[in-house]
């Protein structure tokens, strides 16, 4: 990608922060303490951000812009308090959070470069520079003007607290009462009685397979090749190009469907088994986890409002011989039977159980904290339900958002999301190593295209 590479270096740019506020709710509330569910324990502390590119505001000024969002947030965050608090440790070693409206750290900033000028095919480079690195709380904000009077809205949150859902409700509520457009339509429900785990707890030994005691852990591998650094990188891949994807993952079994996500992940995991079997010691074998959502397994629809962490990360593993050699049609197929196994109600209640059986010893997921030791791996969330054309603070829709999470595992990191430009295109979020994006471009230049300005029309 020299043009892209060209791009960074020309347009290599610096943000100062010129204001930093703590904003607390709007109204009184009552400390108090909230536990963590089992399924957010399952979670590291680790952190993800989010970014919104707008272009300069025609019907107000950038001050008052900012002031918009401040008053917002400060009313958002008596709905969603527990943005507004802080992570304790109790007793008994677990973190817990104390509703105390600590508040959240609101910086104001600003940057010596213009939109079109952000090079964000980079997210390192770029976005990295414009969400907020969080210190305190459990939340922090940050609200960038360009040099253009365009504003780049950042977040960063604590994952133990909020799932992509989560944050998405937080994220559409404070949009809609910023536009005054009140009551909001999604309020958060904070009831851990929904992931109660049973009495008595149901044993269930598959999910030693997925999950592991923190004490389980080896120690941490050093990196030595250059190539087997993990970057972010961001792509767009056309509807058509999507379509085409889905219908050769169905192969000759025309009344097989197989949705988007398991067809693109397919796809990728063949690419990473391709690149692996050019490593001159390659593995034998390719691991592929897929994040599930438990909210519509596990609730009621009007439930589908519970604020926290509802996920699970199913994986598989396969040769890389069979990945490489075999066709799409076969390992969409594989994706599926993996998949089937984690998307049920019975799943999630047996992972609570088995969290249950943990307490207070820290779990996480197999693939995430040592998934890459018998050859290569990564996880693809789904970020499909990325509100980017909603989050309108009153200046109208963002002309580019994105999730940005290098996220500390040892496994790659893949997130599709809507694109902002046009309907049925997605927007993808690679966290994988350098040397598997550098092949991805080469070999599926027709699919993943690095985003660019002009695809973004800014």
């Amino acid at each position: 990608m020299g043009e892209a590479a060209e791009q960074a270096r020309e347009y290599d740019f610096h943000v100062t922060t010129t204001r930093k506020q703590l904003i607390t709710a709007a109204l009184p509330l009552q400390d108090h303490w909230l536990p963590l569910s089992n399924l957010d324990l399952i979670l590291p502390p680790v952190h993800v951000s989010v970014c919104f590119c707008y272009k300069k505001p025609r019907s107000m000024t950038n001050s008052m812009a900012h002031e918009t969002l401040k008053t917002a947030l400060a009313e958002t965050l008596v709905s969603y308090y527990a943005f507004a608090g802080e992570i304790v440790t109790n007793p008994t070693g677990e973190p817990e959070i104390l509703c105390n409206n600590r508040g959240v750290d609101f910086m104001e900033a600003s940057a010596d470069v213009d939109l079109r000028e952000l090079n964000l095919y980079d997210p390192d480079e770029s976005i990295a520079k414009l969400v907020p690195i969080k210190k305190h709380g459990v939340i922090a904000i940050q609200v960038t003007q360009l040099k253009c009077g365009s504003i780049v809205v950042g977040c960063t949150f604590d994952h133990r607290v909020a799932d992509a859902y989560s944050m998405n409700m937080f994220l559409v509520s404070w949009a809609e009462i910023s536009r005054s457009d009140v009551p909001i339509s999604c309020v958060p429900s904070f009831r851990r009685s929904l992931l109660n785990p049973r009495r008595p707890l149901v044993m269930d030994s598959a999910i030693d397979q997925m999950y592991i005691p923190v004490t389980s852990l080896p120690p941490p591998q050093e990196i030595t090749n250059p190539d087997s650094i993990l970057a972010s990188r961001l792509y767009y891949i056309k509807a058509d190009a999507l379509g085409k994807l889905q219908t050769l993952a169905r192969g000759s079994k025309m009344e097989v469907k197989r949705t988007k996500l398991e067809s693109f992940s397919a796809f990728l995991w063949k690419l990473v088994a391709k690149h692996a079997a050019r490593d001159p010691v390659p593995s034998k074998n390719s691991k592929l986890g897929i994040v599930v959502d438990g909210r519509r397994r596990l609730m009621e629809q009007e439930n589908n409002t519970y604020f926290g962490n509802v996920l699970s990360i199913p994986f598989g593993g396969q040769q890389i011989d069979d990945l490489i050699n075999k066709p799409l049609s076969w390992v969409t197929e594989e994706v599926h039977k993996f998949l089937e196994t984690a998307v049920t109600k019975e799943h999630f209640l047996n992972l609570i159980d088995w969290v249950e059986t943990r307490r207070p010893t820290p779990t996480v997921s197999r693939i995430y904290s040592n998934g890459s030791e018998d050859g290569p791996a990564f996880v693809v969330s789904s970020g499909r339900s990325f509100p980017v054309s909603q989050v309108d603070f009153g200046w109208g829709s963002p002309v580019f958002g994105s999730y940005h999470f290098p996220w500390g595992g040892n496994a790659g990191y893949v997130m599709p999301m809507p694109s902002s430009v046009e309907d049925g295109d997605w927007m993808v979020y690679l966290h994988l190593t350098k040397g598997q994006l550098k092949f991805i471009e080469e070999e599926a230049s027709q699919v993943l295209k690095p985003i660019d300005n002009n695809y973004l029309k800014i």
